[in-house]
């Protein structure tokens, strides 16, 4: 740490001149903002804007995800005074992240809630940027996936979850955070032959073609060899990444609405997501972190971690 900009340094959040560069001002003090990147709503040049959605009306457990985006960035507070740990490169220093603010919306008008997501993402990618986002349940991914599909056409999906959020829902008006893939796939947003689930441990009839690395192919074969058969299926295509909190065990992260036991560990998530690097990412989000159900922070410190990361992901195959 550089000791003297310890000192110095204090709301990052608002005094850091440039988009670039590691922050260094106390994790325990002022102002919060996703790994002290500037707050602004200026895309001027910005290659990833983090944003958060503070949405939860779609869960079908335990509400508490609006709460996640303010709980994440309060945990990344710990990061940035170091390059990420394993990439051998610092995406902080290299690339113009910013913190994008929350999305806007009525809470009380829960109906227009998806339009105005997809025109938020719409806006940051016609600016060329990309986006990462701070969940809120995991419906928030299908608006955003409309986005991106307008841009890049069908894309690949890399998930990480419990779920694999394609129980049929034909109604494309319902509001449901566990049937937003399966729309996803009938509109022509992704393709599921080229698209991997990752984690799953619950039952459903039909995966729709989509290819499934389920908890227990993780734990036998291990992390490594899962992410060398995530990047056989997804080649070089346009590539989404979400990372539902609930595919790592609740031992290791409690705070979400719909846990499920036997879910992967903080360390074979890590494993996947360095070892996937070279993917085509365009964009990604976390979700379901719920802080209301886990007063230790685990969850949170997760989510943030799993978010620096997929800004690695992106800024590994961005790089000159």
């Amino acid at each position: 740490m550089a000791l003297e900009d310890a000192k110095t340094q204090v709301d990052h959040s608002f005094t850091r001149d440039e988009a670039r560069g590691l922050s260094y001002e106390n994790a325990f003090g002022g102002a919060l903002s996703f790994l002290r990147r500037r707050y602004t709503k200026d895309l001027t040049g910005v290659d990833i804007a983090v944003t958060g959605v503070p949405f939860d009306q779609a869960v079908t457990n335990r509400p508490g995800t609006r709460l996640g985006p303010r709980a994440i960035r309060e945990a990344s507070s710990l990061q940035p005074y170091d390059p990420p740990y394993g990439w051998g490169f610092d995406p902080l220093s290299e690339f113009a992240v910013i913190d994008y603010g929350d999305l806007a919306f009525d809470y009380a008008n829960v109906a227009a809630f998806p339009d105005a997501l997809t025109a938020h993402i719409k806006g940051i990618l016609e600016a060329g940027a990309a986006s990462i986002c701070l969940g809120g349940d995991h419906y928030i991914s299908f608006p955003i996936l409309k986005a991106y599909a307008d841009k890049y056409g069908p894309l690949s999906l890399l998930h990480f979850d419990a779920h694999s959020d394609t129980w049929v829902d034909d109604d494309m008006s319902r509001i449901d955070h566990g049937t937003m893939f399966y729309k996803a796939v009938k509109l022509g947003l992704i393709d599921p032959q080229t698209s991997v689930q990752v984690g799953i441990r619950t039952h459903n009839d039909d995966t729709l073609g989509v290819n499934i690395i389920d908890a227990r192919e993780v734990h036998e074969g291990g992390a490594a060899a899962a992410a060398q058969k995530i990047k056989s299926i997804l080649g070089d295509r346009p590539t989404y990444v979400t990372f539902d909190i609930d595919c790592l065990d609740p031992g290791t992260a409690p705070g979400t609405g719909t846990p499920v036991w036997g879910g992967l560990s903080s360390g074979q998530a890590a494993i996947i997501l360095r070892d996937v690097a070279g993917i085509n990412m365009v964009g990604g989000d976390v979700v379901e972190v719920s802080p209301p159900y886990d007063p230790s922070g685990a969850t949170a410190v997760a989510g943030a971690h799993v978010a620096m990361e997929l800004i690695c992901l992106w800024a590994y195959n961005n790089r000159k």
